[in-house]
């Protein structure tokens, strides 16, 4: 099985009864034999230009496990879901992923490590450096 992100646009009307249509998507995943493995709602907000004569959408990223050949029937299903504004699938860059946590690990050491107070330098010391 393969990892993919799935980004969903949902109609802004739906923001009180999400459950069900997330349901829906989340019943299509597992029905093609994968499993949903994170979510993010990040909720209403407004669009960049209109989208099917709507100006605001509820944003919903799910991190998803599936054959790939699930991948076609799922966005064909997804295309004729009246909840789905709009959708995007994409399969994440995994060495990019690990690239930005181990750059982002090696900032907060070195954060740390400058924030450690140095030790004082005595004047004897300071005159044998030099």
């Amino acid at each position: 099985m393969n990892s993919y992100e799935l980004a969903v646009l949902y109609d802004p009307d739906l923001e009180i009864d999400l459950e069900k249509a997330e349901g829906k998507v989340k019943t299509l995943i597992t029905s093609h034999k994968g499993s949903v493995t994170a979510e993010d709602n990040w909720g209403k907000r407004k669009l960049a230009y209109q989208v099917k004569g709507h100006d605001m959408a509820v944003y919903v990223f799910y991190t998803f496990e599936v054959p790939p050949q699930a991948i076609k029937p799922i966005e064909a299903q997804l295309n004729i879901t009246d909840e789905v504004i709009r959708f995007l699938i994409t399969k994440p860059d995994l060495k990019a992923i690990k690239k930005a946590e181990s750059i982002k690990a090696s900032k907060a050491k070195h954060a740390k490590k400058s924030e450690e107070p140095e030790a004082p330098v005595l004047e004897d010391q300071a005159a044998t450096k030099s």
